[in-house]
């Protein structure tokens, strides 16, 4: 049960340190998967140690190309992108990009894939691998023509995408879901019956955007994903109904600009929580949230940020 706010506390007497489906994280903010690339693109803005950790551009088991430009596109209050997961591939990505981090940034892996056994063999390849603290399957782009959001809108598809990668690592298995279903109660309830300690909430909403002028899509690839503050009602809301259906922890994901946006997401039941869009106005950002949420904690006289979750007072709503 989250503990009472009090009088206000000094910021250094706030215990920022949270446990996360098994990760210990000296504070619950990470990078979101596909906006900070593999974490060393953005070493010269900011400290990767103030964070919590990263989690990684996408892998696959081979290198991906991606969509042809144009593949981003701004919206009002967000953004657009059909990037269609380019990557190095999960074998260059631990030779190469995981040793060129600094010591101390723990890094959760995110896996994308076309076929069940090959997401199973991405987290295979991962396990044991140092640095990596945890894998996060994605089941849920909704701009790639096969894979993902495929096992992620369907209770048979993403019960057997989440037990084939059960079985294949040991390590902390956290599953980000797509928006674009009926029930995201049910869908949590899934990944929580197949052995999965965390959800990732949420991923982009499938959209469209027209140039009136050329009267054409502005992306290439005609449909992309969704993300910014114009998410982040419709996130909030995903993650409060989760957070009631399932004891597995979740991490929330959607428009997080500040501080004060990311204990939103705490308040109505997440563990912690992913900074993605706001990192392509400000590569800083994610720290500086981090250091907002303590500053809250301080103000409102909460000992522990871990007191904040699901500490929404719902009396007189």
């Amino acid at each position: 049960m989250s503990a009472k706010a009090g009088a206000p506390v000094a910021e250094r007497d706030v215990e920022c340190a949270i446990q996360f489906a098994g990760i210990s994280l000296r504070n619950p903010v990470l990078t979101a998967s596909g906006t900070f690339g593999y974490g060393t693109e953005f070493a010269p803005f900011l400290d990767l140690r103030r964070l919590g950790g990263i989690v990684s551009k996408s892998v696959s088991l081979e290198p991906r190309e991606g969509n042809p430009p144009a593949r981003i596109a701004e919206t009002p209050a967000g953004m657009l992108n059909a990037i269609g997961l380019e990557n190095v591939g999960v074998d260059a990505f631990v030779r190469e990009k995981l040793p060129a981090l600094p010591e101390g940034v723990p890094v959760i892996a995110s896996v994308f894939e076309t076929q069940i056994e090959r997401y199973a063999e991405v987290c295979k390849r991962l396990t044991g691998v140092g640095r990596i603290v945890g894998v996060e399957i994605n089941a849920s782009c909704p701009h790639v023509k096969a894979g993902g959001i495929e096992f992620g809108q369907s209770r048979d598809g993403l019960a057997e995408l989440v037990r084939a990668c059960r079985h294949a690592t040991t390590l902390p298995l956290l599953l980000k879901l797509s928006p674009n279903v009926t029930s995201i109660p049910e869908m949590a309830r899934v990944c929580e019956g197949e052995g999965a300690d965390g959800l990732s909430l949420i991923n982009t909403l499938q959209a469209l955007d027209v140039d009136v002028e050329t009267r054409r899509p502005l992306l290439r690839n005609v449909l992309g994903g969704l993300s910014g503050p114009a998410i982040r009602p419709v996130a909030l809301r995903i993650v409060w109904q989760a957070a009631r259906a399932v004891k597995i922890p979740i991490c929330g994901i959607g428009g997080i600009m500040s501080g004060e946006d990311a204990v939103k997401f705490l308040l109505c039941g997440a563990t912690a929580v992913q900074v993605g869009t706001a990192n392509y106005l400000n590569p800083a950002v994610a720290g500086e949230v981090a250091e907002g949420i303590r500053a809250y904690a301080s103000r409102h006289g909460f000992g522990r940020v871990a007191d904040l979750v699901g500490a929404l007072e719902l009396s007189g709503a």
